[in-house]
């Protein structure tokens, strides 16, 4: 059985990634930690994936998105941005859906010998995924992320979301919310994490004590946003308010809430993050903050393309956000206590 870069992390009593950059030479490794890595690669015989490595000789012009994410609009939105810059520049765009950790190793390796793109497009949450990152640094295949929990040395595009939720709780708490219910994403996006920090940086900034029964888990798809906007709705003193970490999720709230004969916003002010078209498209219009989601798929393609063309090059761009303020939110029918 072929040894995988799993086995020599494991043999050298390092991480996957430190295997990596091992293997590829790059610095600030010391040199006790080479030596064993080195060692490990030897006694178990390992070699990486020659029919990804064979990308650095040859062009297929095509480029792939890699993707494990449950929201539909986002990934069309991605996918979207992704196909302008592939067309403007003579490129086929592939889809390719990726399982998380050890699962992602057979997507990754059929992928490659099967269509063999020049480079990948990572979206959350693979762009944190460290089997999917050291495969495809120990493989030299080129890769731009999109919204890595760590941006330095990458390439691609990310946003400060902490900020513009911050701006958007800003705004809840003005009509006068004081009970803020929130429903999170799954915890390996990094958006997750920065949401959730948002969230908790605004009710500090205006002296709102933190309770923990207000805030629920989802998985950032329709489906699971209906279990959590019961269980905030459930409660004894529920919200008058609520953030969903995503469109999708927000979308959900107003399925429950209306199912309990509560509108919104007169009854239960909602709001979302993204700004994919569900938010313009469901009534009343979502309150959301906009995160340019198809622009942030053309520019991570555009970075790609240039770190194929002169592996030195490319970067990672922040863009700006923006809180649109629509007809899903309103001062509180009755403030909560």
């Amino acid at each position: 059985m072929r040894s995988r870069i799993e086995d020599v992390a494991a043999a050298a009593g390092v991480s996957i990634k430190t295997v990596s950059r091992v293997l590829n030479n790059e610095p600030n490794v010391r040199d006790a930690t080479q030596a064993r890595v080195r060692d490990a690669v030897a006694r178990l015989g390992y070699r990486p994936n020659p029919s990804a490595r064979s990308l650095a000789g040859q062009r297929s012009y095509a480029l792939a998105l890699a993707y494990n994410n449950p929201s539909r609009n986002y990934l069309m939105e991605i996918q979207s941005g992704m196909l302008e810059a592939c067309h403007g520049n003579h490129y086929n765009l592939l889809l390719g859906p990726v399982g998380v950790g050890r699962h992602a190793l057979p997507d990754l390796s059929a992928l490659f010998e099967n269509s063999r793109p020049d480079g990948v497009v990572l979206i959350p949450p693979l762009s944190d995924d460290p089997v999917v990152l050291a495969y495809l640094q120990d493989n030299a295949v080129p890769f731009a992320s999109i919204a890595p929990r760590d941006p330095a040395g990458a390439v691609g595009v990310r946003m400060d979301e902490t900020t513009a939720v911050v701006e958007l709780m800003r705004h809840l708490i003005a009509l006068g919310h004081r009970r803020i219910g929130h429903i999170k994403g799954p915890r390996a996006h990094g958006a997750c994490q920065w949401r959730y920090a948002g969230y908790r940086a605004a009710l500090r900034e205006a002296g709102i004590a933190h309770d923990p029964a207000l805030v629920v888990s989802g998985q950032f798809s329709f489906e699971s946003g209906i279990p959590a906007a019961h269980r905030l709705l459930d409660l004894e003193q529920p919200p008058t308010a609520i953030f969903a970490a995503n469109d999708d999720m927000a979308a959900a709230v107003y399925r429950v809430a209306g199912g309990r004969g509560l509108r919104v916003p007169r009854d239960l002010s909602v709001c979302g993050f993204d700004d994919t078209p569900i938010a313009s498209h469901i009534f009343p219009a979502l309150t959301t903050v906009r995160q340019p989601t198809a622009e942030m798929g053309r520019l991570a393609t555009l970075q790609l393309l240039e770190r194929i063309r002169a592996p030195a090059t490319g970067r990672m761009i922040t863009l700006e956000h923006a809180v649109l303020v629509r007809e899903s939110t309103a001062a509180p029918h009755r403030r909560a206590r």
